[in-house]
């Protein structure tokens, strides 16, 4: 992965990362996916469901947390560009990518 360019979004609908956000995002998830995986064998071994339901709320936080770090990316990066290359479309793309996370 060339982490040589900071952006490249919204023309192919791809992002190069740098190494820094890279390993955040991957850390983040990877924390998240053995939550998730912790529940999974909570479940399996008939765990008491106040238990699971205080599990399931915290990777539901972790997931909201990845969601504003990703999202305070991109328009740090992505959105910011494309407004200084004249680009109002993205504007538009934004407000409906926030509509869906508020659901």
């Amino acid at each position: 992965m060339d982490m040589g360019t900071e952006r490249e979004c919204c023309m192919h609908k791809t992002k190069e990362r740098s190494e820094k956000e890279y390993k955040n995002l991957i850390h983040r998830l990877n924390r998240i996916e053995g939550q998730v995986r912790g529940i999974r064998g909570m479940v399996e071994r008939d765990a008491y469901c106040t238990d699971i339901l205080v599990q399931v709320s915290a990777v539901s936080a972790a997931l909201n947390s990845f969601n504003r770090v990703l999202l305070e990316n991109h328009i740090r990066t992505c959105v910011t560009q494309d407004i200084k290359e004249g680009k109002e479309e993205t504007v538009n793309e934004l407000l409906l990518t926030l509509q869906k996370l508020m659901k």
